[in-house]
């Protein structure tokens, strides 16, 4: 049985804490800073015996060393980004399993946002630690991949059962939403989940974790074979890459 524990951080970031019942192993999944993760430690009586990082950006990596000269934690990483990683132990990618106690995610390599990002998916527990690849209603910006890359990396997720929880590193929802209805304004499902998105949002509470079901049928950056979409971008007709880079393109000069 594997217990998640969503930490807010900084300004927008989702810390997550995961503790496999069983064996006690407890890891945290991109610790942005120190503070939260050792409170929530210390009011579970916890202890922390692994990082799983997705990515090396300083948000995400903030309190490995911190962390690690406190509890002597093995900090598990991307192979594809080892140099990046501060205090790597463990370095893995593509198609391996990682055991955290009696729990085991499969690793995917899902480059895009960066060139070593990689996701952690715990299949018996339906839950998808994807990082800054995939949003609730959104993708990461491509600071060192490409569209092509980024879009195979979404089709990695998107192959996975609807039920999946998508455990995103940001509060970024509304906003992501907003854009969403700006390219595809006649999608009756999206519509209705930015009602429940604003009143979420309104209450003070969190819109994270998804689902991979949720994604599929209000994504924009897994809808490029949306006619209303490519019409919005400029790119009826053409290939889901296409679409897929137009779509992207507009969402970071958007300021809906």
């Amino acid at each position: 049985m594997l217990q998640i524990i969503q930490l807010p951080a900084l300004e927008d970031n989702y810390i997550y804490l995961l503790n496999d019942s069983s064996t006690g192993a407890t890891a945290v999944v991109d610790p942005a800073e120190a503070g939260p993760v050792l409170a929530e430690l210390q009011r579970r009586t916890w202890k922390l015996t692994h990082i799983l990082n997705t990515h090396h950006h300083g948000d995400h990596v903030g309190a490995n060393l911190e962390l690690k000269k406190l509890t002597g934690c093995t900090i598990v990483g991307p192979r594809a980004d080892a140099d990046r990683i501060p205090g790597l132990d463990v370095p893995v990618g593509d198609g391996d399993f990682y055991a955290m106690g009696s729990a085991s995610a499969r690793v995917f390599d899902v480059p895009g946002h960066t060139r070593g990002h990689i996701a952690y998916y715990f299949e018996a527990a339906q839950a998808l630690f994807c990082g800054d690849t995939l949003f609730a209603m959104g993708c990461g910006r491509l600071f060192e991949g490409t569209p092509a890359q980024m879009w195979h990396s979404l089709g990695k997720f998107a192959a996975l059962p609807g039920a999946t929880r998508v455990y995103c590193a940001h509060e970024y929802t509304e906003s992501n939403g907003r854009y969403a209805l700006h390219v595809e304004p006649d999608n009756v499902a999206l519509t209705e989940r930015m009602v429940q998105v604003r009143k979420l949002r309104a209450d003070g509470r969190p819109t994270v974790p998804s689902t991979i079901a949720d994604e599929l049928a209000t994504n924009p950056f897994l809808r490029p074979h949306s006619a209303t979409i490519q019409r919005s971008v400029g790119k009826s007709g053409e290939d889901a890459v296409s679409v897929f880079a137009a779509t992207r393109a507009g969402k970071d000069s958007f300021r809906g």
